[in-house]
């Protein structure tokens, strides 16, 4: 690895992507930088896909992300990588063009986990990551009056809303119950608003196959329920986009493993950031985590960004305090930290009934995370309190 890099490619033109290319210049890089994206689209912002896009209240050139500099940067928009050499130090695209490198930054993020029963190349089967898939699933719901979706995580939620809004039937099909990963004061407050809204959910219930028929798809559940509907939007998660690393040699373990200052480890002059990297985190135990959370995708990749040129142990590792919002029938849920790992939810401030609350999550006596329906205040001290407690954290490197 060359001490002062010339030539630095990011793979991922997402947030992440691009948040670390403005931080490579602002921390002083002036060589060569390189973005590749598998997308036709410059960044942009993924939440209001599922939300005001998918209603048509926003168009493409609306959630553009606005650079907070000139990169003076190659875009390689519509590029695929599919192959890292890290001892020759290039990187191959599906065109067949190699890039050399001298440092380069993962952020590729991550990609729509799938059902076998669920094909997505089949007609009227929608999955939801991409700009593109919005704007496929928009033209559908226009033309449709019944949607069916596999999933009750955030995705499936907010898409429901949005269906519901416009008009449409909508069943939710699931393993889990509706936002399982928020707690269980979250996710029966929001079967009760999916209830309230008309939306049929089906619990605990998977899709065994799916059939065409006169009316459009037809979805055999595992306890032989047949569910019909024009449209249907796969959403049980996602998982890293690390299919092209494979033969790499970086160690993986769902995502790339990092050092706390979001370095490869093993790996001289490549980081990670967003979605697809995994590290340890202080303030949350000694076992690596991955964040798909909107927020640390930026925040990550300017750590991520600092730590390609600066190398370890410069300043403190990262350890941000996770945080999300969502937004589903006119109500919406915030959450810090990380509330699925405490023991239970307490109720804090306001009334679940009343549609209005707090909640905190606690961990061996400690709050490790918070969430809130309509109450952002009580929120933004909760977050202060973990985030102090954070601060107080011994500086240890790995």
């Amino acid at each position: 690895m060359s001490p002062t890099p010339e030539r630095i490619v990011v793979v991922g033109a997402s947030l992440a992507g691009l948040r670390g290319a403005e931080a490579l210049r602002a921390e002083g890089f002036d060589g060569e930088l390189t973005i590749v994206g598998r997308e036709r689209w410059r960044p942009y912002d993924r939440p209001p896909l599922s939300k005001e896009l998918l209603a048509g209240r926003l168009e493409p050139p609306d959630v553009e992300l606005r650079s907070l500099g000139e990169l003076q940067a190659t875009w390689l928009l519509g590029y695929s990588a599919v192959r890292l050499d890290c001892v020759r130090r290039r990187l191959r695209l599906g065109s067949g063009d190699e890039l050399p490198f001298d440092r380069l930054l993962i952020a590729t993020g991550s990609r729509p986990r799938r059902l076998r029963a669920l094909d997505p190349a089949a007609s009227g089967i929608h999955e939801l990551r991409t700009l593109d898939d919005a704007l496929a699933l928009r033209r559908a719901l226009a033309a449709a009056d019944r949607l069916a979706i596999v999933g009750a995580g955030f995705i499936g939620v907010e898409v429901a809303s949005t269906a519901r809004s416009l008009g449409l039937e909508v069943d939710v099909v699931s393993l889990d119950p509706p936002l399982a990963i928020a707690g269980e004061l979250v996710s029966e407050f929001t079967r009760r608003l999916l209830a309230e809204h008309g939306v049929r959910v089906h619990i605990p219930r998977t899709v065994v196959a799916v059939q065409r028929s006169e009316a459009g798809q037809l979805l055999v559940l595992d306890d032989q329920t047949r569910l019909e509907a024009d449209v249907v939007l796969s959403a049980v998660g996602a998982e890293p986009a690390v299919d092209w690393l494979q033969g790499s040699g970086l160690q993986m373990d769902d995502g790339v493993v990092c050092d706390e200052w979001c370095l490869v480890r093993g790996a001289p002059g490549l980081a990670a950031a967003g979605d697809v990297a995994r590290w340890p985190h202080a303030l949350f135990g000694p076992s690596p985590m991955r964040v798909e959370h909107w927020s640390n995708a930026g925040e990550q990749a300017l750590a991520a960004a600092r730590a390609l040129l600066r190398g370890p142990g410069h300043g403190r590792p990262y350890a941000p305090i996770p945080s999300f919002w969502s937004e589903h029938f006119g109500v919406r849920l915030q959450s810090i930290g990380l509330p699925e790992r405490g023991e239970q939810l307490e109720v804090v401030a306001g009334d679940p009934a009343e549609r209005r609350f707090a909640a905190v999550a606690r961990h061996r006596g400690q709050i490790i995370g918070a969430v809130a329906y309509g109450m952002p205040r009580p929120l933004a001290a909760l977050r202060a309190e973990i985030a102090q407690r954070a601060a107080s954290l011994p500086f240890v490197a790995s």
